[in-house]
């Protein structure tokens, strides 16, 4: 027997992802700050992508603090992300967890909102680049964690102009109809012969520095925060469905690189790679 959800009236219950592991890129603000906290509200264990180190401490900070498990912080720019660094963050979570339950997509870059004709070619590649080819990347070397995960779940965010084409949206409305596609065919790969199941969210509005960017005369109260979005439309769902930052905290860093776990002291600024989790030098739970 199958069932339909409706995704606007899902309500998770208390424990729904208690055991799972969940990497979320964007983690350190916006929609994948909110997604974090909720993830770690119900149980999981987050894995905190982004590129500002700082951000990504405040997150941890605030999900330890509501009594979340702790999370694992691993810096990475999707935007100058060589091979070796994509590789070094699947070997440290696959030496440390041999799985991964969820992954999250939610960087990206909005780049600029003009006419194609006049459209700067090196900001689209850039575009391009971070939202398509790193999302790419990223799946890519984590496609063996997911599998080893009894039912594992992919999650792109796309836009409603990654569905129907808008003028002067440009290289942002372009990368999302990629997502959309890379969604769809990734869904098809992997549907009948693995457990891991793939779908692409239009969160819809939210109140969001991206937001900002794309709609500057909009007053803010317009669009609710990104706490409480849910999906604008149950269309908005597409792919393949199934029913007090302290600057002398140290952390451990896991460096596939190094062969092990070191010491870092973070002081707001980036490590020297791999991934890295906060060490509970104090008890915020």
């Amino acid at each position: 027997m199958t069932s339909t959800i409706e995704p606007r009236l899902y309500r998770a219950a208390p424990g729904e992802l208690a055991g799972r592991l969940i990497a979320i890129t964007g983690a350190g603000s916006g929609i994948g700050r909110a997604v974090a906290l909720a993830c770690a509200t119900h149980g999981a264990e987050v894995v905190l992508l982004g590129r500002t180190v700082a951000k990504l401490e405040r997150v941890y900070d605030e999900i330890v603090a509501a009594g979340g498990a702790e999370p694992v912080i691993a810096p990475l720019d999707l935007e100058k992300a060589t091979a070796k660094e994509f590789d070094a963050i699947a070997a440290g979570i696959g030496t440390r967890y041999g799985r991964l339950d969820g992954l999250l997509h939610n960087a990206g870059l909005l780049g600029d909102l003009s006419p194609i004709e006049h459209y700067d070619v090196p900001l689209w590649t850039r575009v391009m680049h971070v939202n398509v080819t790193a999302a790419f990347a990223l799946t890519q070397v984590m496609l063996p964690l997911l599998r080893a995960a009894p039912d594992a779940s992919v999650l792109f965010t796309s836009s409603g102009v990654g569905r129907r084409g808008r003028a002067y949206w440009g290289a942002y409305a372009v990368s999302k109809f990629a997502i959309e596609g890379l969604a769809q065919v990734l869904a098809d790969e992997l549907s009948g012969t693995t457990s891991v199941r793939v779908n692409a969210i239009n969160p819809g509005g939210t109140r969001t520095a991206m937001r900002r960017a794309a709609y500057p005369a909009e007053m803010p109260e317009a669009v609710p925060p990104p706490e409480l979005r849910r999906p604008a439309r149950p269309g908005d769902l597409a792919g393949r469905l199934a029913p007090v930052r302290d600057g002398g905290r140290r952390h451990q860093l896991l460096d596939p690189s190094q062969g092990g776990v070191g010491d870092w002291s973070g002081q707001g600024e980036d490590p020297p790679g791999g991934l890295h989790q906060a060490a509970s030098q104090y008890n915020l739970r």
